[in-house]
C-alpha cells in the first residue's frame, strides 16, 4: 500500500531553497516523500529533523545520518529542537493533509469509504476519539464542533440528531453515525456531506487549528532570517490562518502601525498561491484541494 503520495512535491521543497548545510525541518513526515527529497538536495554536512505523532509513520524512518525522527505533534517544535541543540533553523515544510495510509485504513476511522469504529486519532495514544466526541460532549459543543469546523448549516439539527440518538444507545460505529444523520444527506451531496461532518469531528479530535495555531506563532523564532516557511493546506480553515500569519504576524485584528502607517511582521510572502496541475489531480485525487504558500523571515 502506498503510504502517502507527497503532493507538489517539486514546488514545497523549492520553495525552502535549500542550502546544502543547511538545517530543515518536515513536521508532517508520514511516508516520508517531502523528507525525501530534502535529503537528496542536502549536503554531507546538512540536516533533517522531521516530526509525526501518528506511531504508524515510525516504521517510515529513513535510514540517514542526517535524519532524526521526532515522534511528537508538531506543536512542541521549538520544544523538542531545543532538546537536540537547535535554536533556528533553515526552513520548515508542513503538508497539513491527513495522509492517505489514514484514510486507506479502515480500523483508524478517517474515511467514509468504510465502517468502522469511530476513532480518528492521528496519536492513537490520545485519550480523545470520534467516539467521545459523538457521545460526551454536550449538544452545544457537537453543534459548535460541526459549524467551525466542517461549516455545516444544519449543524443545530445535526447535534440534537446525535444527542437524541445516543440517549438511545450509543453511537459506537461510523454506519450508526450515518444513519443517525442520514435525512441530512441527499443522495446527490451525500458524500460532499459525509466529508465535512469527518472533517469537523477529526479536526476536533486531533485540536488541528490549535495545533496549528501554536505552531504558526513559534516559526518566527526558530526561522533564521531569510529562512523559508512552505505550508500546503487543504482547507479553507488551514489556509485563512497560514495566510493572515504570514500578512499580519496575528490570527486577529490588525498589527500596530507607527506614525506614518507602517508596521513590522516577522514574514513575507514569497510568490504567489500555488495549486496542482491538472495533470497532478488526475494521478492523485487528494491534490484537488491543496494549496502551497511560502514565505520567508524577513
Amino acid at each position: 500500500m502506498e503510504y502517502h503520495n507527497p503532493v507538489l512535491l517539486k514546488e514545497t521543497v523549492d520553495g525552502l531553497n535549500i542550502k546544502e548545510d543547511g538545517v530543515y525541518v518536515d513536521v508532517t513526515f508520514g511516508g516520508g516523500g517531502h523528507s525525501k527529497e530534502i535529503l537528496k538536495r542536502l549536503g554531507p554536512n546538512g540536516k533533517l529533523f522531521a516530526f509525526d505523532q501518528d506511531p504508524d509513520a515510525l516504521e517510515n524512518a529513513l535510514d540517514d545520518e542526517r535524519f532524526q525522527l521526532i515522534h511528537e505533534n508538531f506543536r512542541y517544535v521549538k520544544r523538542f529542537l531545543r532538546f537536540y541543540g537547535v535554536k533556528q533553523v533553515d526552513g520548515v515544510l508542513a503538508d497539513f493533509g491527513v495522509s492517505s495510509h489514514q484514510f486507506d485504513v479502515a480500523e483508524r476511522g478517517f474515511s467514509t469509504r468504510f465502517e468502522s469504529d469511530l476513532d480518528m486519532r492521528m496519536n492513537q495514544a490520545s485519550q480523545l476519539s470520534a467516539y467521545h466526541v459523538v457521545n460526551d460532549y454536550d449538544e452545544e459543543q457537537i453543534r459548535d464542533v460541526l459549524w467551525q469546523y466542517g461549516e455545516l448549516r444544519p449543524s443545530v439539527a445535526m447535534a440534537k440528531a446525535i444527542v437524541e440518538q445516543r440517549e438511545i444507545e450509543p453511537i459506537i460505529t461510523s454506519a450508526q453515525l450515518k444513519k443517525t444523520l442520514q435525512r441530512f444527506l441527499p443522495p446527490r451531496k451525500e458524500n460532499k456531506i459525509l466529508a465535512q461532518i469527518y472533517q469537523a469531528i477529526r479536526i476536533e479530535v486531533n485540536q488541528e487549528i490549535a495545533a496549528l495555531r501554536e505552531f504558526l506563532e513559534q516559526t518566527p523564532e526558530i526561522l533564521k532570517p531569510e529562512g523559508r516557511l512552505s505550508f500546503i493546506s487543504y482547507h479553507s480553515l488551514e489556509d485563512r490562518l497560514v495566510k493572515r500569519f504570514v500578512r499580519n504576524g496575528m490570527f486577529e485584528g490588525e498589527p500596530e502601525r507607527d506614525v506614518y502607517g507602517n508596521f513590522e511582521v516577522p514574514l513575507k510572502k514569497v510568490g504567489g498561491l500555488i495549486v496542482p496541475s491538472a495533470e497532478e489531480v488526475k494521478l492523485n485525487n487528494r491534490a484537488r484541494s491543496a494549496k502551497l504558500r511560502i514565505a520567508e523571515k524577513i
